[in-house]
């Protein structure tokens, strides 16, 4: 494309760029810019210097590599900036990653673990807020590690949840969620936060990647198969209605049926309402990469399908359930499909379809679940039943 219009700007950037720097511009010598992980608030400067070249303002100044780390990058992801109003906006609290998983490129691509201030969080959060937002989820690589070992602790409370704290006292805020959390951050003081934050929302990813110890050791993961059991029965503890979603990879180099089938048996044990299941292949870059990637392709699909099965069978089952009750939904948009139907999550995260009016976007309303799929709810609005506090704002703009 690029060949047939040399006015085409082409650009790579993120942690393919960072991963593989300048040796890119060997195969591909007509990039125009090669950016970094920390330095995507300087593309439209020098967007601005490639348009200009093409106005004739100015000389064309070739590819325009930047790839250094900045100090201070951390604090230029916001999300916000185009003014208009998000139902529910992510809110970047830190970048990078002191981890060192085998299979995983960040802490190469995105460096160190740089955590933004949380003056700074909770003030983006305030401006969200007036212009009408009413959730928001925290950004991180391994969200539940900001600010160690640069904010103290607190009357035994880490810093991650001394952040929740503050958002939960933001005024105008619903609700909270994070994402994504390492099993490792989930200590006593953030099980405990589900029980006394009332804004932070009964719902959890759990990476837990593998569910045999040997594997979890090969992966360079801190914990163990017990440890993500102990985790999951505190947090139900806590909040029965907690929802559960995770991550994991089958054939990791090495991973033996046994090995898979203790993964099975977690899946199966646990529980998991949603979960995002890969088949490994390898990054460049990663220690893995010099592993041998000795699971045939075949048995990766085969287990990988097995998983997909329990998943689909633990998701029906619980979406089911639910059929029947009322649930406090956050009204985000319309849905993709059907004409005056409406999307809304509730307090577990999962979709809910209802007729309903544009004015209650942004609105917490109460919906009786009539149907379920495996990823959907489907019900209808009631006009009755919102003495629930999270529904007290609505009363208004329904009997208006």
């Amino acid at each position: 494309r690029k060949r047939s219009n040399p006015n085409f700007i082409l650009g790579v950037m993120g942690c393919m760029a960072q991963n593989h720097g300048e040796d890119l511009l060997q195969k591909l010598p007509d990039l125009d810019l090669l950016v970094g992980t920390q330095k995507f608030h300087r593309v439209p400067e020098m967007l601005d210097k490639l348009l200009a070249s093409e106005r004739g303002l100015g000389p064309r100044p070739g590819t325009l590599v930047d790839l250094d780390a900045e100090t201070g990058s951390e604090e230029t992801i916001r999300e916000h900036l185009d003014g208009k109003r998000q139902v529910s906006a992510f809110v970047s609290i830190m970048q990078g990653c002191n981890m060192h998983c085998t299979f995983c490129i960040v802490p190469k691509t995105r460096g160190p673990e740089r955590y933004r201030s949380m003056d700074a969080i909770c003030g983006e959060i305030e401006e969200l807020v007036a212009k009408g937002t009413r959730e928001v989820t925290l950004l991180g690589q391994i969200v539940n590690s900001y600010g160690m070992r640069q904010i103290p602790y607190r009357s035994g409370i880490s810093p991650f949840v001394q952040l929740l704290e503050r958002v939960n006292a933001i005024e105008g805020l619903e609700r909270i969620r994070f994402t994504s959390p390492h099993p490792r951050g989930f200590q006593k003081d953030l099980v405990a936060a589900y029980g006394r934050l009332e804004k932070l929302m009964p719902y959890v990813h759990l990476p837990v990647q593998s569910g045999s110890d040997g594997m979890l050791k090969r992966m360079r993961r801190p914990y163990t198969r017990r440890r993500i059991l102990e985790i999951v029965d505190q947090l139900r503890a806590v909040r029965p209605d907690i929802c559960l979603s995770t991550d994991v990879i089958v054939g990791f180099p090495g991973e033996s049926d046994s090995e898979f089938e203790e993964t099975r048996t977690l899946f199966e044990e646990v529980g998991f309402d949603m979960a995002f299941i890969f088949k490994y292949s390898e990054r460049s870059g990663t220690v893995a990469a010099d592993m041998e990637d000795d699971v045939p392709a075949e048995v990766k699909e085969a287990r990988n399908q097995v998983l997909l099965e329990a998943l689909g069978r633990h998701s029906l089952a619980r979406n089911q359930a639910l059929v029947g009750s009322v649930q406090n939904v956050l009204i985000e948009g319309p849905a993709r499909k059907g004409e005056g139907l409406f999307m809304g999550r509730n307090p577990g995260n999962r979709k809910v379809i209802m007729p309903a009016s544009p004015r209650l976007i942004g609105e917490i309303v109460p919906v009786r679940i009539l149907d379920a799929t495996v990823t959907i709810l489907k019900g209808e609005l009631l006009l009755s039943g919102l003495e629930s506090p999270e529904t007290s704002a609505f009363i208004p703009s329904v009997l208006s």
